[in-house]
């Protein structure tokens, strides 16, 4: 039950600033676009800004590569007690063919209870409502213990360098818990799938295109190697079936480039090489090793009546599958937070892929909390949206368990 203090607490959030705050951010592009240099620089800055002048914080400031930047906020009562994470990223994928979509992807548009563009629910919203817990925690002068800490991390659509960064300089030490604003229908995700990112390539040998048997075409046998792993995948659901609130592991081939990338395409030249980049999800009960073997394997055996197949297969990324227990005491506290709130029971789940909290869980030890707003199925689609109703109840429900877990006195 929401307490007469905690309802006043509550009132010191604005929605109209919660909805303006979240279109600021998207209209900044922070698509990272290595052909024109675009990073996540601008809207750091306007982030950085907006702290300073609503907050009067000065947050730290972390330059992880040539304009990329963390921002870490850090709001200590001087009091002894829990330390409390909010965690979201700043960067987002691009917006695509601009043609396909309704409105300008950068546009912010409000129509039908919705704000629509490229990082509206993925993850602008989610740091918009995190540095509203911040203000109003800060301006509504409640007495509470331990601290809060805002991370607002650069590339978690990319290698994940901003987290990585952020473990690596210490600002996870002494982190008890963590909410992770990411767009999952607000549903209470304990667990996050695991991934192992690897690149093939094969190699063949350049010839004219109406001479293919002077050559050897390195496309065929990349389709080998495709349908080979599609098999393995199959083995691999058979195997270990589908898992509660993570589903089924898959192997994807996600982009195939043939020539590589900087070689011209030439309807009439057959290419020299074909690479493929490989996004494998885990899920509990897989080894990561072993998957690594079996696909060395299964690259190998996709050659073996092939005297001219020459391929190899490099991985490049690893990220453990992690989960939490239902019993940590974050995971009690916003349960009733977002029932006092809405009125309804939150629903259990998993993240599909991973986020920024795989690594704050499996490297810093701190249990991470996936329950932001936004739908599940909306990220890195056209016409993106956030729901203004959802994103506000989260926003709520972020504060009230926020003021609770601190131990605020309400």
């Amino acid at each position: 039950m929401i307490t007469d203090r905690e309802r006043e607490l509550l009132s010191t959030l604005k929605k109209d600033e919660l909805i303006e705050l979240t279109r600021a951010l998207v209209r900044i592009d922070s698509v990272i676009r290595p052909e024109t240099g675009n990073t996540e620089k601008k809207v750091v800055e306007f982030i950085v800004n907006w702290i300073k002048r609503e907050i009067g914080i000065d947050p730290e400031i972390d330059e992880v590569d040539e304009d990329r930047f963390n921002i870490i906020l850090t709001i200590d009562s001087g009091k002894p007690g829990p330390a409390l994470l909010l965690e979201g990223h700043t960067d987002v994928v691009s917006e695509g063919e601009r043609s396909l979509w309704a409105d300008d992807p950068f546009g912010a548009v409000v129509k039908d209870g919705r704000i629509y563009g490229r990082g509206s629910c993925d993850m602008k919203a989610g740091v918009a409502l995190n540095l509203l817990i911040a203000k109003a925690l800060v301006k509504s002068e409640v007495e509470f213990t331990g601290l809060l800490k805002l991370a607002i991390l650069c590339d978690e659509e990319g290698m994940m360098i901003g987290v990585k960064d952020f473990i690596k300089k210490g600002h996870a030490e002494g982190i008890d818990a963590c909410l992770v604003s990411e767009p999952l229908d607000a549903e209470f995700c304990l667990s996050m799938k695991g991934a192992i990112r690897a690149v093939v390539t094969v190699e063949g040998k350049m010839a004219h295109g109406c001479q293919p048997l002077l050559g050897i075409n390195p496309n065929t046998r990349m389709a080998m190697i495709i349908l080979t792993f599609q098999e393995y995948e199959r083995q691999l659901k058979q195997i270990h079936g589908k898992d509660e609130y993570l589903g089924y592991p898959s192997v994807t081939f996600t982009v195939v480039q043939s020539p590589p990338p900087g070689e011209p395409q030439q309807l009439n030249v057959m290419p020299r090489q074909s690479r493929g980049w490989i996004d494998i999800r885990t899920i509990p009960g897989q080894d990561h090793d072993k998957v690594k073997r079996e696909l060395e394997e299964a690259l190998e055996s996709a050659g073996l009546d092939d005297p001219d197949f020459n391929a190899k297969i490099e991985f490049i990324e690893e990220r453990p599958v992690v989960s939490m227990s239902a019993d940590e005491p974050i995971v009690g506290i916003c349960h009733t937070a977002y029932k006092d709130i809405t009125g309804k029971e939150p629903t259990y789940n998993g993240v599909p892929g991973a986020t920024d909290g795989t690594f704050l869980s499996a490297r810093a030890g701190i249990p991470c909390l996936v329950n932001g707003p936004g739908p599940r199925g909306i990220p890195h689609h056209v016409n993106e949206y956030i729901e203004i109703d959802q994103l506000w109840d989260v926003a709520r429900e972020y504060l009230l368990a926020s003021l609770r877990y601190l131990k605020a006195e309400v």
